[in-house]
């Protein structure tokens, strides 16, 4: 799969799978975004942490300019959506009141712990709300695709970003696989369709265990 709209697509789809009902699901910039299309139930509500729960795709015709995700992205809102402040926002996240994060990544290491905030040398516009999702969320799924655009391993043995928090996340799910973080080691628990395991391996720098064999692979 070379077309990036098709790995983004891929990589989306596979994550709303990992969507229950009766959650409140909170989804960062980038391929997150695209995660809200594959879900049909409106028992799943998403979350903006610039105040507002109950996001809901919009009609490009009917787009409201001050109605905006934390990406500044135009967005709808659903039948029974609230608005809140910022403030607010942030403290049902650190209160734990957010079942699930939802994040795009720079890099992520071998305990599954992310960099996603900052690259050395470049300006930092914004530090956003991934730390404060990354210790406030009960569940943190990252999506990303499984390497750089100059063709290097995101998931790496050590981040060379500044990581974003302590904390591992839960699942990775790239073009290419399905990994669980358990006992801060990754584990590869799903290839992608028509992906083999040298592949993987190849295009991860990280160690990890292959449940599906029962191997452990550096």
């Amino acid at each position: 799969m070379t077309n990036n709209g098709n790995i983004q697509t891929l990589i989306a789809e596979r994550a709303a799978k990992e969507l229950t009902e009766r959650s409140i699901v909170n989804l960062g910039i980038g391929i997150p975004t695209l995660v809200a299309k594959y879900i049909d139930s409106d028992l799943v509500q998403f979350h903006t942490e610039n105040g507002l729960l109950g996001v809901t795709d919009i009609d490009e015709e009917h787009i409201d300019p001050n109605l905006v995700n934390a990406g500044k992205l135009p967005v709808g809102q659903a039948m029974g959506a609230s608005f809140f402040n910022s403030a607010d926002s942030f403290g049902m996240i650190r209160g734990g009141h957010v079942d699930v994060a939802i994040l795009g990544v720079l890099q992520v290491d071998a305990q599954g712990r992310i960099a996603n905030w900052a690259v050395p040398g470049k300006n930092i516009i914004g530090v956003g709300g991934a730390m404060d999702l990354l210790v406030g969320a009960k569940k943190v799924i990252v999506t990303t695709t499984h390497t750089s655009k100059d063709g290097k391993s995101k998931l790496l043995q050590e981040c060379t970003y500044p990581i974003t928090s302590t904390r591992s996340v839960d699942i990775i799910i790239t073009e290419l696989a399905v990994f669980h973080v358990k006992n801060k080691t990754l584990h590869l628990v799903e290839l992608m369709p028509g992906v083999t395991l040298e592949q993987v391996t190849q295009h991860t720098e990280a160690t990890f265990v292959n449940d599906l064999e029962g191997s452990f692979v550096s």
